[in-house]
């Protein structure tokens, strides 16, 4: 019997990245919403990670790390403009959001 091989990984990551897609599709909570992103943005890291392992170069890794300071960057603008929206109109909700476009 062997260890965990590379289908592990990718298994994980697909179930991760379809958890992330599901919270996106049908919560409509601008939260929770974001959660799945990052969760998405973590699967991918985890199969470039697990991949660069199994190959045995550093090419992986070397994007898991920009893609883990892009998403650093979306949560912190995002949650900026998330707070700014809270407290001009009280909610979270995307389907609110429309009373911003005019």
């Amino acid at each position: 019997m062997g260890g965990i091989t590379l289908d592990h990984y990718i298994y994980l990551s697909v179930a991760l990245f379809a958890v992330g897609v599901t919270g996106v599709l049908i919560r409509r909570n601008i939260l929770v919403m974001i959660m799945g992103i990052e969760l998405m943005l973590n699967a991918v890291n985890l199969l470039l990670a697990a991949t660069s392992a199994y190959r045995g170069d550093g090419e992986g890794q070397v994007f898991v790390f920009f893609i883990m300071l892009v998403a650093a960057a979306e949560i912190a603008v995002g949650l900026a403009i998330i707070t700014m929206i809270y407290r001009n109109t009280g909610s979270i909700d995307v389907k609110d959001y429309n009373r911003l476009k005019g």
